[in-house]
């Protein structure tokens, strides 16, 4: 049995997870799961998997939840709490699906324990890439992508890197690819959320719609790859069957194509190098719509503009714009600016935060604080 530490238990990467796990009884074990808030959800969760530990990181979610659960789920509290499950001794896999920045720290225990990382957390590599990539090495960890487009990645590259020209990650283009520049100044939070082909959280929903979520991606897969912002590309590509391309210098193309279920990419990384059933029916080409394909529009879509300069800048710019980010999608979500002012906000925390290059896990939590001081200074211009 291999035990399984799950961190976002109540996110949609943690649900397809399960689902995927309750296909495999015999084989895979929740030894841990953790959420923030919904104890509600997490209480149902304990009862049908019966894990050894249930972490709620709201130390207010964690009394309710004990005060409710009958077993003997040991119920913990806290962020530390997360760092301790992904290093435990038992734990074989670490599935890490906290979204942001708040997932980076217990991704980096995982690392330096030497676990399989399924890498659900891009944020991770986009706020610590270089101490994230030295802890796996280092530790002999191993690090299986969890986004469909760095799962495809991965998967197309099982031949090896010789002649490897450059890779593509293709972009859905979100629910506003065909919109006009002038109507997404009126978009609101519900029309940013829904996504035509994915079933996400708000806060990714929000990303995918400025395509800064593809921006993270980039940045990710620069370290995942070890390839240079020249050898990244993007495509937009609406139907999501597709995941993802590899170019090699012969003319060869590689790409990996399914249905658009996480599902997929949850069950590779669960049992790689083979493959087992996910649930995922398979892909019938004859009952799809037309393949299409179009390069980004940076001027529409000015956040994959941002994450292509921070990445080239490097060092604490790509930490900053995530940050910036986050604060600007909190804000957008809460009503305070407008969906166009989320790149704004990013551009001008850029702006006023300072560059330099983070040796140290402080380093990278300081510049994420100091730059969400800034972008929260600028939202309230535009609030």
């Amino acid at each position: 049995m291999i035990n399984i530490a799950l961190l976002g238990a109540t996110g949609s990467i943690g649900q397809s997870t399960l689902s995927v796990v309750d296909l495999h009884p015999e084989k895979f074990n929740i030894f841990a799961l953790s959420a923030h808030t919904n104890w509600q959800e997490m209480l149902r969760l304990c009862n049908t998997y019966k894990p050894t530990f249930a972490v709620m990181t709201d130390e207010r979610a964690a009394e309710q939840l004990s005060s409710q659960i009958q077993g003997g789920t040991v119920v913990l509290s806290g962020t530390k709490a997360l760092d301790e499950i992904a290093s435990h001794e038992q734990t074989d896999y670490v599935m890490a699906a906290i979204v942001g920045a708040a997932g980076m720290a217990s991704s980096l225990a995982a690392a330096l324990s030497g676990k399989r990382i399924m890498l659900a957390n891009k944020e991770s590599l986009v706020l610590a890439g270089d101490l994230f990539m030295q802890a796996v090495k280092d530790n002999n960890a191993e690090l299986i992508p969890v986004d469909s487009e760095h799962s495809a990645i991965f998967q197309c590259l099982q031949g090896g890197h010789s002649g490897l020209s450059k890779i593509q990650l293709t972009a859905s283009g979100g629910p506003f690819l065909h919109t006009p520049l002038a109507e997404l100044e009126t978009i609101t939070p519900e029309q940013a959320c829904a996504h035509p082909n994915w079933s996400m959280g708000r806060k990714i929903s929000v990303d995918s719609a400025t395509m800064m979520n593809k921006g993270l991606e980039v940045i990710e897969a620069h370290y995942l790859f070890d390839l240079p912002t020249q050898n990244i590309d993007v495509v937009v590509h609406p139907q999501s069957i597709v995941h993802s391309s590899v170019y090699f210098e012969d003319g060869s193309t590689l790409s990996q194509l399914g249905n658009p279920d996480m599902r997929t990419v949850i069950s590779y990384a669960m049992s790689y190098p083979d493959r087992i059933i996910s649930g995922v029916p398979a892909l019938d080409l004859t009952q799809n719509s037309p393949l299409e394909f179009y390069a980004p529009d940076f001027n529409k879509f000015p956040c994959l503009r941002l994450a292509f300069e921070s990445l080239e800048k490097g060092g604490s710019a790509m930490g900053t714009m995530n940050a910036a980010n986050e604060i600007a999608v909190s804000s957008f979500l809460e009503g305070q600016i407008k969906f166009l002012d989320i790149s704004i906000v990013i551009e001008k925390t850029l702006e006023k935060a300072r560059h330099f290059y983070p040796d140290t896990l402080d380093d990278v939590i300081n510049n994420d604080l100091n730059a969400r001081t800034i972008a929260s200074e600028v939202v309230q211009a535009y609030a």
